[in-house]
């Protein structure tokens, strides 16, 4: 039996190959096409005028990003990537007077990169180990002073799917130390529940997108921004100050902003992502795609493969599932082997579509995936690693 959700999916091919990139790049529901080609028309038809419809997108893209942190839409600040988020967000903190950032040796390359270019301008980087990720978040907020312009940490791990626990204590320790927190939860939303009171990050910055489990692709990132913020980026785009401009208040050579989210705001941007994003977050709510249900859907079918490459039996030199408890992955399984890519490649001869960082091979199901396709990824797996 298939998966009945993969007729939704249809472009995308999900029933006649194996694709365990749910992590990376989730397929695309048949939705998003028809909302990318209604963004041609609209262009087509309205010339300059498309801008009001293109509008609307965004604010049912901020409401959809909205729900799933338990926020609301007047919080969400959107960007073509969370690159063009994070350094915007950077360049808004006082640099001159505090020089120190704290951060993890497991973050994604997005704030690895940016720092380690940071560091080469005299910046002080503090990366702090991310194993064992049980004790993560405490060693981080020790680390935390008044010389601290921010931390900046993922909410899962992007090599492991590593849940990190407690991240409540380094939002405390932030707050004692008047220094802005950063959670990266691009690898946590949509399949693994994610809500700012509950987990105590009313006060922190939180940053992630769509191109991974909310099917939204490229172009749809989010900067959560706490409310009541006053902060004033220097990387600044003129959609900041639309309100002055509509007023005819804005003053020759002053630099206003608006408070909150507003303040992040970027320019002129291509729109048709945000009509996809807006189809794809409808589409979910249609099909009763909540977050808590994607969880129970992904918990079973990585329980799934985690079962059926136990029972392969192979040499732990080889190949061997990273352990640790199911309710501490996240949307991927690791497996941790030192011919992670060679496998990437000969699983994709197989048709089966996964990717690797380092020595972990990573195998991401998504919701239109069936069981009998997992099992036979982990036969094929078998079979590349084996020969037989």
């Amino acid at each position: 039996m298939g998966n009945p959700l993969a007729a939704h999916y249809s472009r995308f091919r999900v029933a006649d190959r194996i694709l365990l990139t749910g992590h990376s790049h989730q397929a695309w529901p048949d939705v998003a096409f028809e909302a990318q080609q209604r963004a041609w028309l609209d262009a087509a038809e309205l010339v300059d005028g498309k801008w009001d419809r293109a509008f609307e997108q965004a604010t049912r893209v901020r409401g959809g990003f909205a729900r799933l942190l338990g926020d609301v839409p007047e919080n969400i600040a959107l960007g073509q990537n969370t690159h063009e988020l994070v350094t915007r967000w950077l360049s808004a903190l006082p640099l001159t007077m505090r020089r120190r950032i704290v951060t993890t040796s497991g973050e994604f390359h997005t704030i690895r990169r940016q720092l380690d270019r940071l560091a080469e301008d005299g910046l002080e980087i503090i990366r702090v180990p991310a194993r064992p990720v049980e004790e993560l978040c405490e060693r981080v907020a020790h680390e935390v002073d008044d010389r601290t312009l921010a931390v900046m940490v993922s909410s899962v791990l992007f090599e492991t799917a590593e849940i990190v626990p407690d991240l409540h204590g380094i939002a405390v320790a932030c707050e004692a130390h008047g220094v802005p927190l950063l959670v990266d939860a691009y690898h946590h939303l949509n399949v693994v529940p994610f809500d700012v009171r509950a987990m105590g990050l009313e006060g922190a910055f939180v940053t992630g997108g769509g191109y991974k489990y909310c099917q939204l692709g490229e172009g749809n990132c989010f900067l959560r921004v706490p409310p009541g913020t006053r902060l004033r980026p220097v990387l600044t785009g003129w959609f900041a100050e639309f309100q002055a401009l509509e007023t005819a208040k804005r003053t020759p050579g002053e630099v206003t902003y608006p408070a909150g989210a507003a303040a992040f705001a970027g320019a002129t941007y291509d729109p048709t992502s945000h009509y996809r994003a807006a189809a794809v977050f409808d589409f979910h709510a249609a099909q009763g795609l909540t977050p808590d249900r994607l969880r129970a859907v992904s918990v079973h079918q990585i329980g799934l493969l985690n079962n059926a490459i136990a029972a392969l039996d192979l040499d732990p030199s080889t190949a061997r599932v990273v352990e640790m408890p199911a309710d501490r992955r996240g949307g991927f399984l690791a497996v941790r082997s030192p011919h992670a890519s060679d496998l990437v490649r000969a699983l994709r001869q197989e048709g089966v579509s996964a990717d690797s960082r380092g020595d972990i091979l990573r195998l991401g199901p998504a919701p239109y995936i069936s069981d009998e396709q997992l099992h036979e990824a982990a036969a094929k797996l078998s079979r590349v690693i084996t020969g037989v």
